[in-house]
């Protein structure tokens, strides 16, 4: 790809992003664009040529709120660039994912991909208008549910200004600022949708939530039992309290709220982890060996189990003796194992305690088993 093709490609995601290429200069290593909310994207066309000074002065000059910092390249950064970056809260946005935004828009010809049949769209479903919003909006949650929050309140964002009155555009924009560490304005944002709809669930759940994000895990705790007090069938809330519960180490109360999601997720093999954590802790050791079998059974990998082990503080599990088929598995905060929410917040955050906090995320449906095939004897032969 030639500087002008790549150029092009640059110019027309951010206008798809419904982004002005006003504020854009040039560099040696590519392109470097800052928008108005105070996010630097930088589109690196060659990532070989990135050096871990160019890297460090992106980081300068976003300050000291890193989240702000977005590296985009349709190559792949050297692993120790693309750490530096995530280790401030950055994000980056590279090989497949890059090809996956610029398809998502339509541009995948621009990197040599064949053009995509255009989706048949049933007739007077949507005006014209609302369904652009529709399609943002889907945008925004994909982005979300696949942990970058950056690029989901770029669209969130987008949803917005073609809509202000939109609180589910607003909702996502403060959980994708929450979830790129930006409290302050997700807070003030989370307050602008109160202001307008004083009872808005996911503003609350959110507001919430920051009070976790901030160490006062305690008033967080005592706000989602307060939803929960209003109305007992909010699994969303019950979700994030479980999260919560499980951050503080309450084992015992985090046990009684699973065994209610329970009842109405009796095969989220997750779920059937973390109710096992909380028998062994408070004291049903049995049982507990007993239902993180069930959770196996029931499609847990070895590698999401894993994870869940070391956010619990619990011994990793056994290896498997054949070895399972390769399977990316993102490592999700302990509220999105929970939770059945539109996935947001994959960020690299920390509470004070060391774990990682985030937003719930929907859970894909347990898979389905298979029933053994039936084996009819075998005729013995006439001897």
């Amino acid at each position: 790809m030639t500087a002008t093709e790549f150029g092009n490609l640059v110019t027309r995601l951010m206008e798809a992003m419904g982004q002005s290429m006003a504020a854009v200069r040039e560099v040696p290593e590519g392109l470097l664009l800052r928008t108005s909310d105070g996010f630097l994207w930088a589109f690196v066309e060659n990532p070989s040529e990135v050096s871990l000074a160019f890297v460090q002065r992106l980081q300068l000059e976003v300050g000291g709120e890193g989240g702000r910092l977005v590296v985009l390249t349709p190559g792949r950064l050297p692993l120790q660039l693309s750490s530096e970056v995530g280790s401030r809260g950055g994000t980056v946005v590279e090989s497949a994912r890059f090809r996956e935004l610029a398809g998502g828009l339509g541009l995948g010809p621009l990197l040599g991909e064949e053009p995509k049949a255009a989706k048949e769209r049933r007739a007077g479903r949507l005006l014209p208008t609302a369904q652009q919003l529709d399609d943002v909006m889907a945008r925004a949650r994909t982005w979300a549910e696949w942990g970058v929050p950056a690029l989901a309140l770029r669209f969130y964002r987008q949803a917005s200004t073609m809509k202000p009155e939109f609180l589910p555009a607003r909702n996502g924009i403060a959980e994708a600022l929450l979830g790129l560490g930006l409290s302050q304005e997700a807070t003030k944002t989370f307050d602008e949708i109160l202001g307008v709809d004083p009872s808005n669930l996911d503003a609350r759940i959110g507001k919430a939530t920051v009070l976790g994000r901030g160490g006062r895990t305690d008033e967080e705790i005592h706000a989602f039992r307060a939803l929960l007090a209003e109305d007992p069938s909010r699994m969303a809330v019950r979700a994030h309290l479980v999260a919560a519960l499980l951050e503080t180490q309450a084992w015992g109360e985090a046990r009684t709220e699973i065994e209610s999601m329970l009842e109405a997720s009796p095969d989220n093999p997750r779920l059937r982890y973390l109710h096992s954590a909380t028998l062994e802790r408070t004291g049903e050791a049995t049982a507990g060996v007993r239902e993180r079998e069930r959770a196996r059974t029931l499609g847990l990998p070895y590698e999401s189990e894993k994870i869940l082990a070391s956010q619990l503080g619990l011994e990793a599990p056994t290896p498997p003796a054949a070895p399972a088929p390769m399977v990316e598995v993102m490592a999700p905060t302990l509220a999105e194992v929970v939770g059945h929410l539109p996935r947001a917040d994959l960020a690299k955050r920390s509470t004070p305690s060391g774990r990682r906090r985030g937003s719930p995320v929907q859970l894909p449906p347990p898979a389905r088993r298979k029933a053994p095939a039936s084996r009819k004897p075998k005729k013995r032969r006439a001897r």
